[in-house]
């Protein structure tokens, strides 16, 4: 427990020099402001939801995370995974959803889980990543519209009906706004990145709005501050019910943080995040939010990713981006309520043409057809499905394809004695009935079968030497397999013996009845020594 909490030297730099941490929180929190209304507005809970979930989650985060650049808040991939919580369970079961994922967090933080998203194939994290952007984007197509109430249980039905709709009475306002924000963001960002252009480009649309008086859709009040703390949505009752997606949300809080603060440690010299704090910071995160009304929250790479190159140096950034939004909340929430969805849609349109590195992308799909199948189907499944289903599926098809790559690595040849030219030797064995056999690689469930149809076809042969030294791997698949050709051997009155067999094989073999006959007495240091006991005692030559 003493190594998941905060220590006092991790705050000691930050207080020595405050300023430009400050500063880089200060920045952070503009380019989070509209985020995270865009993102509340978008799980269905509404811009005071996003709200919450930054300032509470973000604070929380910033102090018992694992990474000293991460910055938490409400994301799209989140957003994803909490609209169809809402439909069908409300804006009660969001809340306890987040609870409980929270508390699932902690639990894998406990167990040290937070390590095994170093294995996360980068396939999977490219698609993931691919289908979240176009998820997002297409969630922003009724608000970027101007259409209210679009109906569809997937992201892409919802997206439909709303351009239906907007076609049968068209405006094109809404559109033109969110446009002209997407725009002004990419083309800022790209030539003055330090500059907050999201909030820029959102005020300017909000004062033309209103000077005009154009019928855009606004947000609408939001409460001037954080409400009181409390646990009355949870209904006891519905626990069992939202166990399912409480996982969901768990598992993409967990990918998502320690991916985003892999992402930092990558962008800044010499950090290296402790993986299972993330989570248990990202767990009380969870827990706390929903008792402020907030959504579900992770780390968010996008903001991660302005604080590190705003020149964020400790905790202190992410935690002061919370404090800037909690008084933004309290004391300009009237502003705020001004501001049109339309332009919020501009802002996270904008997010998810960031979001996807097309040279990436197209590096993996030139890096090999299974790296490419593999990502084309998690980005596939994400957009059409969602992404836990796409994860797993894509992790699925990896470890398959892995698999397989590492079952033809294997092979067993008829091999000299050692590795200088025996030719001479080799045709005193042939003539004695003699050969041997050298395995190479893993022998186990992948490709273990190959062996026995291999090691059946032996013919004229009156001993067979398997030499077992180059065996990497072997498991009870391939334990069993190699008793079922040994058997298959002996039963045509051929002696098999072994050379060269690890202790750690030699048990495993023994415990599964897979050591030829005559057991240990069948297994030799080397090959030279079994060729000598099978001259010298078994009839090979009699029989030629």
């Amino acid at each position: 427990m003493r190594a998941l909490l905060p220590t006092w030297s991790e705050w000691k730099p930050a207080f020595r020099a405050p300023g430009t941490d400050l500063m880089s929180g200060l920045i952070v929190a503009l380019v989070a402001l509209p985020l995270a209304l865009g993102f509340g507005i978008s799980s269905g809970l509404g811009a005071a939801a996003g709200l919450a979930t930054a300032i509470v989650a973000g604070a929380l985060a910033a102090v018992f995370g694992g990474s000293r650049f991460q910055v938490s808040g409400p994301t799209g991939a989140m957003t994803v995974v909490l609209v169809p919580i809402v439909h069908e369970h409300g804006a009660s079961g969001v809340l306890t959803v987040g609870l409980m994922a929270g508390v699932l967090l902690m639990a894998l933080a406990f167990a040290g889980v937070g390590r095994a998203v170093r294995f996360m194939p980068a396939p999977v994290i490219e698609g993931f990543t691919a289908g979240i952007a176009v998820v997002i984007a297409l969630q922003q197509v009724p608000g970027a519209l101007g259409v209210a109430g679009a109906e569809g249980e997937k992201v892409w039905q919802s997206a439909f009906d709303a351009v239906r709709r907007f076609a049968e009475h068209p405006d094109a306002t809404a559109p033109v706004t969110a446009l002209v924000v997407a725009a002004a963001i990419l083309i800022g960002g790209r030539f003055l990145p330090k500059l907050p252009f999201a909030l820029v480009a959102v005020v300017v649309a909000t004062v033309v709005a209103s000077v005009f008086d154009l019928p855009l859709t606004r947000i609408g009040a939001i409460p001037a501050g954080l409400p009181t703390p409390s646990l009355d949505f949870v209904q006891w009752g519905t626990l069992s019910g939202l166990l399912l997606p409480a996982l969901a949300v768990a598992a993409l809080a967990a990918l998502e943080s320690l991916l985003s603060a892999t992402a930092a440690d990558a962008m800044a010299v010499g950090t290296r995040h402790d993986p299972d704090r993330e989570l248990f910071g990202q767990g009380l995160a969870n827990i706390a939010a929903p008792l402020f009304g907030g959504v579900p929250a992770t780390g968010a790479i996008a903001r991660t990713a302005v604080n590190v190159r705003s020149g964020a140096r400790t905790r202190l950034a992410a935690l002061f981006h919370a404090v800037v939004l909690a008084a933004i909340v309290y004391l300009a929430s009237g502003p705020v309520a001004d501001i049109p969805i339309a332009a919020l849609a501009g802002v996270l349109l904008a997010t998810t043409v960031r979001m996807v590195e097309a040279a990436s992308l197209a590096a993996i799909a030139r890096a090999s057809r299974g790296d490419a199948i593999v990502m084309a189907l998690t980005f596939l499944v994400t957009v059409a499905f969602d992404l836990v289903t796409a994860v797993v599926a894509g992790i699925g098809i990896a470890l398959v394809l892995a698999v397989r790559a590492v079952a033809r690595e294997a092979s067993m040849q008829q091999v000299p004695l050692d590795e200088a030219d025996h030719l001479g030797e080799e045709h005193d064995l042939l003539r004695d009935h003699i050969v041997a056999y050298r395995i190479d690689g893993p022998l186990f469930f992948a490709a273990a079968h190959r062996f026995l149809l291999e090691l059946s076809e032996v013919a004229d042969v009156r001993v067979v030497i398997l030499r077992m030294s180059r065996v990497t791997a072997l498991d009870t698949t391939g334990a069993l397999v190699l008793a079922d050709a040994v058997r298959k051997l002996q039963h045509r009155h051929i002696t098999v013996l072994m050379s060269g067999l690890r202790d750690d094989h030699r048990a495993r073999l023994a415990t599964m009845g897979a050591l030829p006959a005559g057991g240990d007495d069948a297994v030799f240091p080397d090959t030279g020594t079994a060729i000598s006991y099978a001259r010298r005692f078994l009839p090979t030559h009699r029989a030629h």
